[in-house]
Parts: C-alpha cells; sequence; structure tokens
C-alpha cells in the first residue's frame, strides 16, 4: 500500500517529535526550587562556563526569562536562542546564563508588572521579588558568582522584555543592565509613567532591539522610551538602541542578536 503524501508528511513529523534529542550542552542543569512569592515551584536552567568547574574564578550573571526557549529545541516554542551554543565558543567575557522557566498559562501574569483590561496579568513584581528575594540569593551561595548589580543582568523579550526593563528601572541596586528585546511596552502606559516618575541611576545600562516586523507600535514605542529616558538625563553611552530591518517577533530574530546585546552590556562594568 502506497502512503499519501500527507500521511507521510504526518508521520514524520510524528516521529520526529517522538524521538526529538535535546539539543542542550553539556554545561546546561537544571534544579527546581520553591518560589512562595507565585505559589509554585520553578524550574531553573543553569549555564556555567566550560571553565567553571577548573578554576576559581568569580562570574557575572544574567538572569533570563523563558528558559524553555533559550537552551534545547526540544522544549522551545518555535526554535532556541541558541544561549548554551554561543556562551561555550566564548573565549572571554563569560558569565553564568540562569534561565526561569515561563509558568504556561501563568507567563503574562508573571511577566507584566501591571494589569491589562483584556489580557490581565499584574504580578510581575511577585515574579520580582521571587528572583531577587528567592532564587538570586540562592545562585549566589551556590556558585561563584559576582553578586552586586553592576555584574548582574536581566534579558528577555517580548513580555519578558517589559520585565526586564521594568526591572532594572524599578531595582537598579539589583539589577544593573536589561536587555530589553521586542518590548511590549503596549501592555500598559504605566511604564511609561513609571520611568517619567523616577531617577534613571548613571550607572543603569540598557540594549534595545525591535524588529520593523513586529507589529505597528513596537517600533514608535520603543523610540518614544528612548527619548524619555534620554529626557530623564539618561547618557548615550548608557543606551544602545537597535531597530532591524526585516526583524520579526520571533525566536531566530532574537537569537541571531543575543551575541552583540551580551558583549555590550557585560563589557566595560
Amino acid at each position: 500500500m502506497r502512503l499519501k503524501p500527507f500521511y507521510i508528511l504526518f508521520l514524520t513529523l510524528f516521529l520526529n517529535t517522538l524521538y526529538a534529542q535535546s539539543t542542550a550542552s553539556k554545561q546546561v542543569t537544571k534544579f527546581v526550587i520553591a518560589a512562595p512569592q507565585l505559589d509554585t515551584l520553578k524550574t531553573i536552567w543553569v549555564y556555567l562556563p566550560k571553565d567553571y568547574q577548573n578554576s576559581e574564578k568569580r562570574y557575572p550573571v544574567v538572569y533570563m526569562h523563558d528558559a524553555q526557549n533559550l537552551f534545547d529545541a526540544e522544549t522551545s516554542y518555535i526554535g532556541e536562542w541558541n544561549i548554551d551554543e554561543y556562551m561555550d565558543k566564548l573565549t572571554y567575557n563569560k558569565s553564568i546564563i540562569i534561565g526561569i522557566e515561563h509558568g504556561n498559562e501563568k507567563r503574562i501574569d508573571e511577566l507584566t508588572p501591571y494589569k491589562h483590561e483584556k489580557y490581565g496579568g499584574g504580578k510581575g513584581e511577585n515574579y520580582l521579588t521571587f528572583i531577587k528575594n528567592t532564587l538570586k540569593p540562592h545562585i549566589d551561595v551556590t556558585y561563584r558568582t559576582y553578586s552586586d548589580a553592576a555584574n548582574t543582568t536581566i534579558f528577555g523579550s517580548s513580555l519578558g522584555g517589559l520585565i526586564s526593563f521594568y526591572a532594572a528601572i524599578k531595582y537598579p541596586d539589583t539589577f544593573g543592565k536589561a536587555g530589553v528585546f521586542s518590548p511590549s511596552f503596549w501592555f500598559s502606559e504605566k511604564i511609561f509613567d513609571l520611568v517619567q516618575s523616577t531617577e534613571i541611576k548613571e550607572t543603569s545600562k540598557f540594549y534595545f532591539l525591535v524588529g520593523n516586523e513586529e507589529g505597528d507600535k513596537m517600533v514608535p514605542d520603543q523610540e518614544r522610551m528612548v527619548a524619555l529616558l534620554k529626557s530623564k538625563g539618561v547618557k548615550e553611552e548608557q543606551i544602545e538602541n537597535h531597530i532591524i530591518e526585516g526583524g520579526k517577533h520571533n525566536e531566530a530574530f532574537w537569537s541571531a542578536y543575543f551575541g552583540n546585546a551580551y558583549q555590550w552590556l557585560t563589557t566595560n562594568n
């Protein structure tokens, strides 16, 4: 019996899914930690530099959201960021990368500091309190880290970009730098109000990235936020602002520019 092309395609996709293998580097491990602020357990992915085990050095730390999409094609939504592959190639300027798994149906709640009349959310403070008061102390005790704000970056895309930016504005003594990819500033006007009413530290650094094919409001909102920061006295050297022709709202786009952002954020503290 000859199978029709549709069934061949279906069978191929099924078998690929069934036998999919992890693409995560051997430098990546996981652990589970209680998150009382969110009334849940959180799975945390940890990337350690290749020379970690054979040295006594301390390392800066980058906290990232949506860990399922960072290291492993098997767990990613529509492709991974290839963070581990990028970090494995570095011979200098190394960091520990901490990936925090999103809460699936609770993702919007966790990654938004304000409520939206249609999409809900608004538990971002709880999420950041978990990172600040539970996860970060655990990481700093368990691994050889530089725990100061100058060596602590928070990084994400979309809603993760929003919460990363919010964290750096609200808690600059914890998160000295923010990687802000495709930030969902449209979620609430209150994020602009927060910046307007906040004195931004001269030590804070922000790397903004957005594509011009991500939606009508994405580029104007980012440009508006950058202009607002500068009006508040934030200096040119504290900001990188990139608008990419043809950039789309997906992991492939964010993966392609992660290295540029990482190097700028973590060089010359």
